[in-house]
């Protein structure tokens, strides 16, 4: 076990149970398979697969990962009760390394208006909880959910409790991203202070961004003797988000004189990753955000870009090669054969199977003959759709268009059903020739959608450069997204919509789900 006072920072990502809690980021098997692995691939400690008690898909999820996935520890999430620690450990059983993760909230809030207990039966629950949990692995976390708006001392009491049970790691939250980081440090130094059998575990935290602190409470935390960052990929989460893992771990590496600690993250796969979650979550990435957003590492004033002409140092901390931002280079072009893509997909992290690869080579040759020239960022926008499109029962045959100044936008679409062979054909008018579309699309399967958010960007440069749609669609009150890329935008926009359609038909039979704390 690591001990609290290595030079080792624990990284543990959430990306695939809290990130998903972000409206509209539901990831299905196949998408968390792939984030799953590209975490393993970027060298992260924890990876928390999901909620196994929360409903059949997450259980699922939890189990394969937990099957697959070698490297990190596999963490399933369970409240204080048998019920939940049971399913827990039966999803991760098949795991290299398990890791059974218990929650119980602790303020006076939570504990007056959602759990209804005293003090007394908050200490009791934690200690069966853990107790319980110690029975099917050794490596057990507790977290006192709310705990930075819980008294110090009622919180440390629950703490040593949870320790003596079992627990190896002690993790506080900022639930509700109140705490400030002065305050926030000032608590796990109190904690590791008070609680006297604090030497036997690792404390860990977990920071909410609604004040926008999330990262500097975490660094102000491990400043305090904290060893584990909970974090998710481009910080995304539950309201505001998380502590931002790409931040934490640069903050770490490019201020290794200040903080003199370590993580055991590959940086060079910290904008690829990014990318990848950004794509099957359909949440895209703001263009100045640190570390990976598409400005981190732009000059535009002219004395800056004069300064980092003379000396990169002049006004970059951090080359852009550390975190795996590439040039659009020229990668593959019409001649390149099935064996040259596959060697790109290995070597960019991504993992298809034989079904999918097939139909990304099929797209990518149909890429080639449109193209003049291939970029990096072409492949990477060709599978991530591909790893984003659900498969069937719907697919596109053709779509055509109509649209001009005074005259009424209108399309025509031909869908294929599974492997029928009749062809399904519907038109339609809009405001515009994607409300068309989608309209013709909705005649056909017999789904009523909401459109909440299009946005469409340019892959590469230049006039053939690939369009990215990413669209946020609401059916049933359900959020759903979508995500597609063509050099015809109007295709990539019936593809991404389509992409929802199957989604939502996969997933129209009601599941069970239960609370999670944020």
């Amino acid at each position: 076990m690591t001990s609290k006072d290595d030079d080792h920072v624990v990284i543990f990502d959430t990306t695939l149970r809290d990130g998903e809690q972000s409206p509209g980021a539901s990831m299905n098997l196949s998408e968390k398979l792939t984030v799953a692995h590209a975490l393993a691939e970027l060298g992260v400690d924890v990876i928390e697969a999901g909620f196994p008690i929360a409903s059949p898909g997450d259980f699922e999820a939890v189990r394969e990962i937990a099957r697959q996935v070698r490297g990190p520890a596999i963490a399933g999430l369970a409240r204080c009760n048998p019920a939940d620690i049971d399913r827990a450990r039966e999803a991760l059983k098949e795991a290299e390394r398990a890791r059974i993760h218990v929650f119980l909230a602790t303020s006076p809030i939570h504990r007056e208006h959602k759990l209804r207990m005293s003090k007394e039966e908050v200490l009791l629950r934690t200690e069966e909880g853990v107790a319980h949990a110690k029975q099917y692995c050794d490596d057990i976390e507790f977290s006192a959910e709310d705990a930075a708006r819980t008294e110090p001392e009622f919180l440390a009491e629950v703490v040593t409790r949870a320790i003596a049970a079992g627990a190896t790691t002690i993790n506080v939250p900022d639930t509700v991203g109140y705490a400030m980081p002065e305050q926030f440090g000032g608590l796990i130094r109190y904690l590791i202070t008070n609680v006297p059998n604090s030497d036997r575990a690792i404390f860990s935290v977990h920071c909410h961004n609604d004040l926008g602190m999330a990262v500097a409470n975490s660094l102000a935390a491990v400043q305090a003797g904290a060893r584990q960052v909970e974090c998710t990929i481009n910080g995304i989460g539950e309201r505001a988000g998380n502590c931002s893992l790409e931040e934490i771990v640069m903050a770490l590496r490019t201020r290794k004189d200040y903080f003199d600690l370590t993580t055991g993250i590959d940086t060079t796969h910290l904008f690829p990753t990014s990318q990848l979650v950004s794509s099957v979550t359909g949440m895209a990435v703001q263009r100045n955000k640190a570390i990976v957003g598409s400005n981190a590492f732009a000059h535009e004033a002219g004395i800056h870009q004069h300064g980092v002409l003379m000396h990169q140092e002049t006004y970059e901390i951090m080359k852009p090669e550390d975190v795996g931002v590439s040039s659009n280079q020229l990668v593959l072009g019409k001649h390149s054969g099935r064996h040259a893509l596959q060697a790109w997909v290995k070597d960019n992290g991504y993992l298809l199977d034989d079904g999918r690869f097939q139909r990304v080579f099929e797209e990518f040759k149909v890429l080639a003959d449109r193209k003049k020239e291939i970029y990096d960022a072409d492949l990477h926008a060709l599978v991530e759709g591909g790893l984003n499109n659900e498969d069937g029962p719907w697919t596109i045959e053709t779509v055509q268009t109509s649209a001009g100044t005074g005259s009424i936008p209108t399309a025509a679409v031909c869908l294929r059903y599974l492997d029928d062979e009749r062809r399904h054909q519907e038109a339609a008018h809009g405001d515009g020739p994607v409300e068309a579309l989608y309209r013709a699309i909705e005649r056909i399967v017999g789904v009523r959608a909401k459109l909440k958010r299009y946005q469409l960007r340019s892959v590469t440069r230049g006039k053939d450069a690939m369009g990215d749609v990413s669209i946020e669609v609401s059916i049933d009150d359900k959020t759903y997204h979508g995500h597609a890329a063509s050099t015809d935008i109007i295709e990539a926009s019936g593809k991404a919509f389509l992409n929802v359609v199957n989604r939502y038909l996969k997933t129209k039979t009601p599941q069970a789900e239960e609370a999670v704390p944020a």
